[in-house]
């Protein structure tokens, strides 16, 4: 894959990016790990506003479905051992580099979250690393997935009147992984952990029941899904375990997921990934924030699968395709560089 460099932006730990559209026109979102700000980029990788100074914390940002500019985010979750005060929050905007911030629902360690839209009903599914915590890298308290409907109006909702979730899945150790899945048949969402990969499907009426499917039980911290060999199936990229230097493949054999590649090479704190379709080709791209810490992607080339270097020595946190009129763009949150670089994709 050939790429090119078009603009940086330094973001002292830079780490969560998200889509965003406002006043009719497409944006990415950018938010730090620890006490900082939150961005506003055009797709050319021009600042526009600021959204936040603070508190930063910022693990997931996602719009709300309908809403011009409005999206949820995590606030205080600043790493494993610093995330009691961890909480989901509301940003709105009032006018430029002004954004109004109030608190949905206040639930520590929260690391994931999406809002899932099945039936004509919005969910919201949270998926928070541990339940508890009384030292330093204490695991003694699994996490959980949390979900509830999320009303239309959210006026209501606020400090004093907070969102009330409900577990659906308990148990869940170094609950790290989240990738939204989207598919003919619906939206659903996998979810990693030591305990394994999880497929998470929201009810498909109104008042309807979740379901939880276990899809792999090889512990997992990350994981994303592209048809890399054009068989017309998704193929499944996992990072194992937490925060680990693993990078697998894994193909449904018989209706199961069994792991058919595994890259000899250590890919020291592997941690960014997004998988997409780029000039009509499943890919995936990849980061780790340790080691060479090389921003990479993974094809398949008809003979097997490779990985190739696209950025050497910038340690990515996150990254995002989109595309960008008729050429693919490319975010980077080069956290160990303090680095938000955006690229554009040349080609395969």
């Amino acid at each position: 894959m050939k790429i090119k460099k078009i603009k940086t932006h330094e973001l002292e730990k830079c780490y969560s990016i998200s889509p965003l559209t406002y006043h009719g026109a497409e944006y990415m979102l950018v938010a730090a790990e620890k006490v900082n700000k939150c961005l506003l980029f055009d797709l050319d990788g021009n600042l526009k506003e600021t959204v936040w100074e603070g508190p930063g914390g910022t693990m997931t940002m996602v719009q709300l479905p309908g809403r011009d500019g409005e999206f949820l985010a995590t606030h205080k979750f600043y790493s494993p051992n610093d995330s009691k005060e961890a909480k989901i929050i509301l940003a709105s905007p009032k006018g430029k580099d002004d954004w109004e911030i109030k608190t949905l629902v206040d639930l520590p360690f929260v690391h994931r979250f999406d809002i899932l839209t099945s039936g004509g009903v919005n969910y919201l599914i949270a998926c928070a690393l541990k339940s508890g915590h009384e030292y330093k890298d204490d695991w003694s308290n699994p996490g959980k997935i949390w979900v509830c409907e999320l009303p239309e109006d959210l006026s209501t909702i606020h400090e004093d009147n907070q969102l009330q979730l409900t577990p659906l899945k308990d148990g869940l150790l170094k609950n790290h992984g989240y990738c939204r899945v989207e598919e003919k048949d619906g939206v659903w969402a996998a979810v990693a952990a030591d305990n394994g990969i999880f497929k998470v499907v929201p009810p498909a009426n109104k008042g309807g029941e979740w379901t939880v499917e276990t899809l792999t039980e090889d512990a997992a911290s990350d994981m994303t899904f592209a048809d890399f060999d054009g068989d017309g199936e998704l193929e499944m990229l996992v990072m194992a375990p937490f925060h680990g230097n693993e990078i697998k493949i894994y193909k449904k054999v018989n209706g199961t997921y069994e792991c058919i590649h595994k890259f000899d090479k250590d890919y020291e704190f592997a941690h960014a990934i997004w998988g997409a379709e780029l000039f009509g080709k499943g890919v995936a791209i990849l980061g780790h924030r340790k080691g060479e810490r090389d921003l990479m992607v993974c094809t398949y080339n008809g003979d097997g699968y490779v990985m190739e270097t696209l950025d050497h020595d910038v340690g990515p946190a996150n990254v995002r395709c989109y595309k960008k009129g008729d050429k693919y763009g490319l975010v980077s949150t080069n956290r160990e560089i303090d680095e938000i670089a955006f690229y554009e994709i040349e080609g395969l």
